[in-house]
């Protein structure tokens, strides 16, 4: 099915449930106060944008979660091309790695609270470690994936670890870990939101918390709305990235 008739059913099914939404709210039928209605909460963006309130906390949540992505997101797929590569790392700290990843991460983030302050190195520091593992996974599964046989035909042509690297293993990995890192733009902006909510002075996690505060449903609903938007934003950028990296591996 083609791509525009795909958007326009998700915009149609968008706009019908925003519609199902805001006539349960008017009618009662839903509590307006528990729930308040996207009307409400578009005037609550709209006022937002029209007084700058948003724009440093806005700013804030982009930097640490843009800071969290890049930098666990590194972490990541260095460790997991040099743990594919090396098997006997590998197999030592696999159990390592599978106790950290098995680690709630949300009873993480009063620690590095405690330990990074309030600043914004312990939202970025949460939010790597939300990042590295999904990063690190898959781009280890894609380097383990290749082909022995490909490998080895390299070898024979006289490729070195480093061309090896370059013409193998990172083009046959890239589909593994663009596929990590279009989620991982969701949970770099969730460590940073979460760590906001639990102790901060900016950001869109400590807009939500001080609405939450005041018993103000549409506050926070609005944070979250903005933050879904700029979470789908950015995630579409990453996909155009990705459509054009791996044109080679598309179909004709």
């Amino acid at each position: 099915m083609p791509g525009k008739h795909v958007l326009g059913y998700q915009l149609g099914l968008a706009a019908f449930l925003l519609a199902l939404w805001e006539a349960g709210a008017r009618a009662t039928w839903i509590d307006p106060f528990f729930f308040s209605r996207p009307s409400l909460i578009g005037a609550r963006l709209a006022e937002w944008f029209s007084t700058s309130l948003i724009w440093g906390h806005l700013g804030a949540t982009l930097l640490e979660a843009l800071l969290a992505f890049v930098l666990g997101s590194a972490a990541g797929i260095v460790t997991g091309f040099w743990l594919g590569r090396w098997p006997l790392g590998a197999a030592v700290a696999e159990p390592f790695l599978q106790t950290a990843n098995a680690l709630p991460r949300v009873v993480l983030a009063p620690l590095f609270i405690f330990w990074f302050g309030l600043g914004i190195a312990s939202k970025v520091a949460f939010g790597m470690t939300l990042v590295f593992f999904l990063v690190f996974f898959n781009t280890y599964r894609g380097v383990r994936s290749v082909e022995r046989a490909l490998i080895d035909n390299a070898r024979l042509l006289g490729a070195n670890e480093r061309q090896l690297l370059r013409h193998v293993l990172l083009p046959s990995a890239l589909g593994w870990i663009f596929s990590s890192l279009e989620a991982s733009i969701g949970l770099a902006m969730v460590g940073a939101v979460v760590g906001e909510y639990l102790g901060a002075t900016g950001g869109l996690g400590y807009l939500i918390a001080q609405a939450e505060g005041l018993l103000d449903t549409t506050g926070m609903l609005a944070g979250m709305a903005l933050l879904a938007v700029v979470v789908l934003l950015i995630a579409a950028l990453v996909r155009r990235a990705e459509r054009r990296l791996l044109r080679w591996q598309q179909p004709r």
